[in-house]
């Protein structure tokens, strides 16, 4: 039997183009040719054919039996070259793992960590991109992210979203603080003490500020907006451990600190910010080993962190005991 030879590759692109769209401007835009060279690949494709592909319209074109019966084989044919195309190198690319997380909680929560990471997987190629715009997995090259978002998140059904910790925010000063000017043993000891606020939280909805949080402790006419501010949570943390004052930190964000002693809660009293870090990846590539192997640990790193380390001031006191005072020294006799 005697196959037809198959026409030009680039007149059965331009079919396909203008099936896909149904427009001849739209197709010949996607394809960078003009509308008129496009109309004549189209045109020499039906002559060689010896039928007719489109309804040609006054401002618009169909597709006639004979369009609609090849369109559908084009279309699987191209969307296959085009995956082969992006198969090459597959390997190479598949090593490279990029990260979108808030610069803030890079800093303070996922750059100390991430040397683990590393040491577990050593054939991946992490790369960390630290923003506070949501990733579009599509155009900016992002395999997984880590959000904190509210309770309350409609999930994209294109997006796996999964919880990490919910945050909570409270007081958290430096010893060196409260040495100077405690103790601050109450959130009415606060109305006086010198606040730093981490502004980057105003972006976000369902979270508090310090009005907020004074007006749930029950502490009343609190001048709150007075202060240092700082546009980033992790410059607001680093200005606190230097004792410069008393700032309302996500616990996340401040674990670190509290359970090595260079910050504390003055007292305990955490408040829910309503809100949840989450690692988020999209459903094409939740199953890539590199997604997969990083999903898995920093669940597990959220897993491990133990808050009974991060106690306030006064707890911490309490458990020491009371200070032994060193015992004189006999005087010898002679």
């Amino acid at each position: 039997m005697n196959q037809r030879p198959l026409p030009p590759l680039n007149a059965l692109r331009a079919f396909e183009a203008a099936a896909r769209h149904l427009s001849m401007a739209k197709a010949a835009d996607e394809l960078n040719v003009t509308p008129g060279a496009l109309s004549h690949q189209i045109r020499g494709l039906e002559a060689l054919l010896a039928v007719e592909l489109f309804e040609r319209g006054v401002r618009s074109i169909t597709l006639t039996g004979a369009g609609a019966r090849l369109y559908p084989g084009l279309r699987t044919a191209f969307l296959h070259m085009r995956e082969a195309v992006d198969a090459l190198g597959e390997a190479d690319r598949d090593r490279v793992l990029v990260v979108s997380s808030l610069p803030g909680f890079t800093a303070k929560w996922l750059a100390p960590r991430l040397y683990r990471f590393a040491a577990a997987n050593p054939e991946i190629d992490t790369r960390i991109s630290s923003t506070g715009a949501l990733a579009n997995f599509r155009t900016d090259g992002v395999h997984i992210a880590i959000r904190n978002l509210p309770g309350d998140y409609a999930a994209d059904p294109d997006l796996i979203v999964e919880p990490m910790f919910a945050a909570s925010y409270m007081p958290v000063c430096s010893p060196k603080l409260i040495e100077r000017l405690g103790p601050f043993d109450t959130p009415e000891a606060l109305r006086g003490a010198p606040l730093i606020h981490d502004d980057s939280l105003a972006t976000w909805t369902k979270t508090i500020g310090w009005p907020e949080w004074f007006s749930r402790a029950g502490v009343a006419d609190v001048d709150a907006s007075r202060g240092l501010r700082f546009s980033s949570a992790d410059h607001a943390l680093d200005a606190t451990v230097e004792g410069a004052g008393v700032l309302l930190a996500s616990d996340v964000l401040a674990y670190d600190e509290l359970r090595t002693g260079r910050l504390v809660m003055p007292f305990d009293l955490k408040m829910p910010s309503g809100r949840i870090y989450c690692v988020v990846a999209p459903k094409r590539l939740q199953d890539r080993p590199t997604v997969r192997a990083f999903r898995d640990w920093a669940k597990a790193e959220a897993a491990a962190m133990r808050w009974d380390d991060c106690v306030s001031s006064a707890t911490r006191a309490a458990l020491a005991g009371p200070a032994t005072k060193p015992k004189p020294r006999q005087r010898q006799r002679r």
